[in-house]
Formats: C-alpha cells, sequence, structure tokens
C-alpha cells in the first residue's frame, strides 16, 4: 500500500515538474503601446512564446523618462526573466540629463542585444501650414509665443531630439511632455502641440488618413525615401535612436548567450523582417559584446549633445 501511494506521489510530482519549472519571461517597456519599442517587443513576444512554449508577457511602463522601468529591472532577479526593453534616452541620454539617476547602465545591466534601428518621424498636424523643417522653424519665429512641441516625457529621446533643433535654428520652441505615444500623439492630432517626433509605427495611419503631415526623419528610410532627413534640413542634427534589451547585472553569461540567440533568430525570420520593414524599423540583431560598445559611445554622445543644448530632464 505505501509503495502504492510512494509510486502514485512521485508520478504526480514527474508530471507536475515541467509546468511548475515553467517560467514567464518578462518584457519591461518604458513606453505605452502603440510605439516601435512596443509593437516589436509585442511580436517578439508572440515569436519566442511560440518557439519556447514559455509563456512572454510584455509589461508597459510609461513615464518618468524610462526610470520607473528600469529600476524594476533593475531589481530584478539575475535569472533571464525579465528583460529592459531600452532605447537610446534610457541607456544613454538619461546619464547626462539626470544628475542622481538610480541606475548606471554600464553597472546594474548587461547587454544582451541590440535589436532595432527606429527612425524617428517628425510629424505636424496637416492643418498646420508648414511642409518642412524650414517652414516649421520659420512659423515659430513669426509667432511671439512661438511653437509648442510634444514628446514622451522629460528626457526621452524625443525631447532631446526636438531640444537639438532649437539649439541649432534659434526658434522660439515650448516643450510640453507627455507619459507616452498613446498621449502625444493626440496632442499633434488635436493641435494641442504643434509637432512632435514618433516612431512609423504611431503615426503612419494618422498620415494614410489625412491628419498627419510628416516633414522630416532622423534617418532616411526606404519605406518613405520622400521623408527629407532633418539633418539635410538643418546642419548639425545627430539624433538616432536604438532600441535594445538589457538584464539585471549579475545575469550569468551563457542566459545572456541564449537569450541573444533566441532573440536574435526571431529577428532573423523572414516574416518578422518585413513586418519591421513595413513599420520602417532596421534590424540589427547584434551580440553582447557590440551593443555594449554602442552603449559606452552613445553615452558620450549624447553628452555633448546634452551639452550643447543645454537640455533639462525637469
Amino acid at each position: 500500500m505505501l509503495l502504492r501511494l510512494f509510486l502514485a506521489l512521485a508520478f504526480i510530482a514527474a508530471c507536475a515538474g515541467p509546468a511548475s519549472a515553467q517560467k514567464t519571461l518578462r518584457f519591461v517597456v518604458p513606453y505605452g503601446a502603440g510605439g516601435a519599442p512596443d509593437v516589436m517587443s509585442r511580436m517578439l513576444a508572440t515569436k519566442l512564446s511560440e518557439r519556447n512554449g514559455h509563456p512572454v508577457i510584455v509589461d508597459n511602463r510609461p513615464g518618468s523618462s524610462g526610470i520607473l522601468a528600469a529600476q524594476i529591472v533593475q531589481q530584478a532577479a539575475p535569472d533571464g526573466q525579465t528583460l529592459f526593453v531600452a532605447d537610446t534616452g534610457h541607456f544613454a541620454i538619461n546619464v547626462s540629463l539626470h544628475p542622481k539617476l538610480p541606475y548606471d547602465p554600464r553597472k546594474d545591466f548587461v547587454p544582451v542585444i541590440e535589436a532595432i534601428s527606429s527612425p524617428l518621424f517628425l510629424a505636424v498636424n496637416s492643418a498646420l501650414p508648414v511642409k518642412n523643417v524650414k517652414e516649421l522653424l520659420a512659423l515659430a519665429r513669426s509667432k511671439p509665443e512661438g511653437l509648442s512641441y510634444g514628446s514622451s516625457g522629460n528626457g526621452s529621446v524625443h525631447h532631446l531630439g526636438m531640444a537639438q533643433i532649437q539649439a541649432l535654428s534659434g526658434a522660439n520652441l515650448t516643450h510640453v511632455p507627455y507619459k507616452g505615444v498613446a498621449q502625444s500623439v493626440p496632442a499633434v492630432l488635436s493641435g494641442d502641440v504643434a509637432v512632435a517626433f514618433f516612431g512609423l509605427p504611431s503615426i503612419l495611419p494618422h498620415v494614410k488618413s489625412g491628419k498627419a503631415r510628416l516633414i522630416g526623419v532622423t534617418e532616411r528610410t526606404a519605406l518613405m525615401p520622400e521623408v527629407v532627413p532633418i539633418a539635410e534640413q538643418l546642419p548639425g542634427f545627430n539624433v538616432r535612436v536604438t532600441v535594445g534589451f538589457l538584464a539585471p547585472a549579475g545575469t550569468p553569461p551563457d542566459v545572456v548567450k541564449r537569450l541573444n540567440a533566441d532573440v536574435a533568430a526571431i529577428l532573423n525570420m523572414r516574416d518578422v523582417e518585413e513586418r519591421l520593414r513595413v513599420l520602417g524599423i532596421d534590424k540589427i540583431a547584434g551580440s553582447p559584446e557590440q551593443f555594449r560598445d554602442v552603449i559606452a559611445a552613445d553615452i558620450d554622445r549624447y553628452a555633448k549633445i546634452v551639452r550643447e543644448t543645454g537640455a533639462k530632464a525637469d
């Protein structure tokens, strides 16, 4: 009788073992739904779940210049189950904008993979009588109060891009920060602000409907070659956005290597590449070491931009 009971319990434990051992991978995204990091994360989450048979969730934590999202991952167990979907603002710009930044992207995180490059498009409400950056700046100069611009928050790359345009042009531009793209898109469409930077996924539907107009882009994309890069309209402009995955410091190298391989495999899938292309997103899928070099170089580059623009997080 005891032997039968022991065998039954052993069988139950064996059956329950795989299910109990199954863990959920979480992507912490410092933006609301709709932007390039969110769209990419959801696409990868679906594919990774299908590939590995484990659940993958996207946890949107917008606001506070990504600091809240960063701290969630910073304080997570270094087991590869929680990843920070960080863009240039979070791993490079914040270092210069926040003297008391509660995390160090070089010490508190381990680079997993630089996943994509996401060109930012400068968009205005279609009712605004401007078709390029020169006309936008001329309009701003013609108004005593200047023009207002939106962003995804103080210290975001969207904020710094506009701050650099203001510094290079001398135009009167007033910053209106929002908690994420879900708020900044309606602000432009309603005319609450005149202009803002967006990833293509969040603004393209409104361009197609005729409610918004694209007047510049941080780097030329084959999907919209007619949109002139801002640097060609305003010499000296050099903001670029990349998005990658960071794990908490202490994550074992073999876990980082596995995560890199998993994400890279998904990014290299033909249907994923095509979907990214349609969204105006360029795939990178580099190594952890390559991403580490990008982070170090961008911290130095954006420190220079912050000094030159005088941009502030508050």
